[in-house]
């Protein structure tokens, strides 16, 4: 899959016509029906909004979901990251210290912050919506992004719950 994080502007003309008009022309709102879930590793992700998908060149935005139980693999990231709790409860370990949430609060994951995101509950997913200045911090070359302790392989039997292989 190839990913464009950065675009070339090209004009005779320094009023950039062009670009506005495409930025115009760009879809208003992105349907979460028209996005695909994808399996990583210990969890589901949907793209909403990157750069090869929508008009901002500075915003990265996806749906995160965790399976009941589930958490995610221990990574760190040079860029910021704002997670809106859609549903369920768990928690977040940063740089060692735990922070609990639930659905309706925001998680914020400060630069360079070695984190993991943990859903508390036996029974029931949960779902973020996730922010980030990801494309922005790619284009000025601040790249640094790692994992620090991998989570074992996905249970394929959980599906995020509109999940459908037809779409």
């Amino acid at each position: 899959m190839t990913r464009i994080f950065a675009r070339g502007i090209e004009s005779g003309d320094y009023g950039l016509k062009e670009e506005w008009r495409k930025l115009k022309d760009a879809p208003r709102v992105i349907k979460a029906g028209h996005r695909l879930w994808h399996a990583s590793p210990g969890h589901w992700n949907k793209v909403m909004v990157a750069p090869s998908t929508a008009p901002p060149q500075t915003i990265y935005i996806h749906v995160v979901d965790l399976p009941p139980g589930g958490h995610n693999q221990k990574h760190g990231h040079q860029n910021e990251a704002l997670f809106y709790i859609l549903e369920g409860k768990g928690h977040e370990v940063h740089d060692g210290q735990r922070y609990d949430w639930e659905a309706g609060d925001v998680v914020i994951v400060h630069n360079d912050c070695v984190h993991q995101h943990f859903n508390d509950s036996p029974d029931r997913p949960a779902r973020a919506v996730v922010i980030k200045p990801k494309p922005l911090y790619m284009f000025l070359n601040l790249i640094q992004q790692r994992t620090v302790e991998r989570v074992p392989k996905q249970d394929k039997s959980y599906l995020p719950p509109e999940h459908s292989p037809d779409k």
